[in-house]
């Protein structure tokens, strides 16, 4: 798969969505983070993991990211936005991605247990579904990314 380098703005947001993911750290969450850019680049949505805080299942931080972006922008139709996240998406926000018709997505590190952008699969590109295929950047601080899950983990155990 080649990979597209990231603009400016894309990086400086994943500089931010690791910000989100460190806070998650903090409170005790897997610390991912996302960021929605609208078509102008301002970030319109910003969150982290929430599934320990919240309690929810779903509560990835790109599933909260779009809800914020959606409530924000008043559609749930995020055309022209960009999603920018700290960890490939999992199926479930792949899902959403796609649901929520997000044209680029950025991520930084590479989920080879669950990611579904490349990885293990690639749900995103996947051109038998009824969605429109979005721009896939991965990569994108993967290692400042991939250190955050890491020492998060080593933690734990």
């Amino acid at each position: 798969m080649a990979t597209i380098p990231p603009t400016a703005p894309q990086l400086d947001a994943m500089r931010t969505a690791l910000e989100e993911a460190r806070q998650a750290a903090v409170e005790g969450e897997i610390p991912v983070g996302a960021l929605v850019l609208a078509p102008d680049r301002e970030v319109i949505a910003r969150a982290r993991n929430g599934r320990e805080r919240m309690p929810d299942p779903t509560a990835h931080a790109e599933v909260l990211a779009l809800r914020e972006a959606a409530a924000e922008l008043g559609d749930r139709v995020l055309a022209g936005c960009t999603l920018v996240v700290t960890l490939e998406p999992c199926a479930m926000c792949a899902g959403a991605i796609l649901a929520a018709r997000v044209p680029t997505v950025v991520f930084g590190a590479w989920d080879e247990k669950a990611g579904a952008a490349g990885s293990v699969y690639d749900l995103l590109r996947d051109g038998r579904l009824p969605h429109a295929v979005p721009e896939v950047i991965g990569g994108v601080l993967a290692e400042a990314s991939a250190e955050l899950l890491e020492a998060f983990f080593r933690a734990r155990r």
